[in-house]
């Protein structure tokens, strides 16, 4: 992401300015005077700590914890909502804010972009009171807007101004953006606290500086407590602390829904919180040590050539989709359900997807296009195609692969997903493909395709 912001983030008596860095739109001629948003906000403190819960979440590193710096969030408008995404500074946390349209008086237009929100501008966002009124201006001259409380004054000082430094979005986010899609995606509904059981369960959160505490949240009447084994609809949680930011906006949360994979083993936790006129996503990793941004969840569509192909046609329909219709992209290209599933989880991987649990759809974002990160951000892969030469059948569905003076033994079924595959290396026996296949397995996948197409091409001729 460009970090070309035109002016700095400020704060002053009455108004809050907040900087967007260069847009990628629509009209690309318009990529420096974008227009994200013009109008009022309808729940202005619900906004302000939105924002401030993912500044605190991507200042925080939760394994050893350790204070960073803050990070930009990325800022997608989709016409009917505005989603800002942030990662933690350890990875291991992924955080999205979707504000909707019913929180907004205004047209939300179309673009990504990052925005620049600093420690001082954190602080001020904590001071928004919800009976402020707030008109609100987004696009890349900056984000804008003024308001006044009705009951009382400011509390912001006269003349008092705060200017924030832009800072660079990390590379791996970009990677850790492409698993966090795949990883979602995989993911179902297993448990709903409601109410006050919503607000007391946050209010028990330990603070983001406790100690990585993991087990099964169980449901309770006035919340939910940490248990060693699974009972009913309980959810796995590994350091339960990187929820904690969560506790600025429990006065506005209503219901919070729980998602796991669909296998339900203990792995990554996503927690969903509804709020009036806003959502607020957070998922964490297997383990708090474990960041986004290593698990490889993608590397299977990444091996296909027919998914390359694919993704190149379906990139062509997308438009800031805040609901991206893969029927609709079926009955266009003419593909199957397989396909366009696999072409959109390869898109994931250079940012320009994401998955809603919520709406159980992908979403497009467009970030800079970069040719050489998905081999770059996968070094699996590029081993994998090196060892394709060294892959020798002894039977069927099964191959031996030679890599480092080794042999490693390797069953594998190209009709079957490459996750049922199994291998004899250390990768394999340690991971056993929950963070995406050893390079071995992807070596028997990439021979197998190619040979393949190799066959069809004869046949044709």
């Amino acid at each position: 992401m460009s970090n070309n912001f035109k002016t700095q983030s400020t704060v002053t008596a009455g108004s809050l300015a907040l900087t967007l860095a260069t847009v990628v739109t629509k009209n690309e001629d318009q990529k420096h005077a974008a227009l994200f948003f013009n109008g009022t906000v309808v729940h202005p403190q619900i906004l302000a700590r939105c924002f401030v819960v993912l500044a605190d979440i991507t200042a925080t590193r939760y394994f050893q914890y350790v204070p960073e710096s803050l990070r930009d969030p990325i800022l997608s408008a989709q016409g009917d909502r505005l989603r800002a995404e942030v990662f933690s500074a350890c990875n291991g946390v992924y955080a999205r804010v979707d504000l909707l349209q019913e929180g907004f008086k205004g047209k939300i237009g179309f673009g990504t972009t990052n925005v620049d929100i600093g420690p001082e501008l954190r602080s001020a966002l904590i001071d928004i009171k919800p009976q402020y009124d707030f008109k609100l201006t987004i696009g890349t001259d900056g984000l804008t807007s003024t308001h006044r409380e009705k009951m009382a004054e400011n509390v912001m000082s006269m003349g008092e101004k705060i200017h924030e430094r832009p800072v660079a979005m990390p590379d791996r986010w970009v990677r850790a953006l492409g698993n966090t899609a795949e990883i979602h995606h995989q993911m179902e509904h297993v448990m709903t606290l409601k109410g006050m059981a919503a607000k007391g369960f946050l209010t028990t959160l330990p603070p983001a500086t406790s100690v990585s505490k993991e087990g099964w949240l169980t449901p309770t009447p006035t919340g939910a407590k940490l248990m060693t084994h699974r009972t009913g609809t309980a959810v796995f949680i590994s350091g339960l602390h990187r929820l904690s930011a969560l506790k600025r906006i429990m006065m506005h949360v209503s219901e919070i829904k729980f998602y796991m994979l669909k296998d339900m083993t203990p792995g990554p936790l996503l927690v969903e919180l509804t709020l009036p006129g806003a959502r607020v996503t957070v998922s964490l990793t297997e383990k708090a040590y474990v960041g986004y941004s290593g698990v490889g969840a993608l590397l299977e569509a990444l091996s296909s050539e027919q998914t390359n192909d694919d993704a190149e046609l379906i990139r062509q329909s997308l438009a800031y989709d805040a609901i991206i219709d893969e029927e609709k992209l079926r009955n266009t290209w003419g593909i199957s359900r397989t396909r366009v599933e696999n072409a959109l989880a390869l898109l994931a991987v250079s940012g320009k997807i994401g998955y809603d649990v919520a709406e159980k759809a992908y979403f497009h974002r467009e970030l800079p296009e970069n040719e050489n990160r998905i081999l770059k951000d996968n070094p699996r892969l590029v081993g994998a195609k090196k060892l394709i030469n060294t892959v020798v059948s002894t039977a069927d569905n099964k191959w031996t692969v030679a890599s480092k003076d080794a042999n490693y033994l390797v069953t594998y079924n190209l009709q079957a997903p490459i996750t049922e595959g199994t291998c004899t290396c250390t990768w394999y026996l340690e991971n056993l493909n929950r963070k995406g296949p050893c390079k071995h397995l992807l070596a028997v996948k990439l021979k197998l395709q190619a040979e393949t197409t190799r066959t069809l091409h004869e046949v044709k001729k």
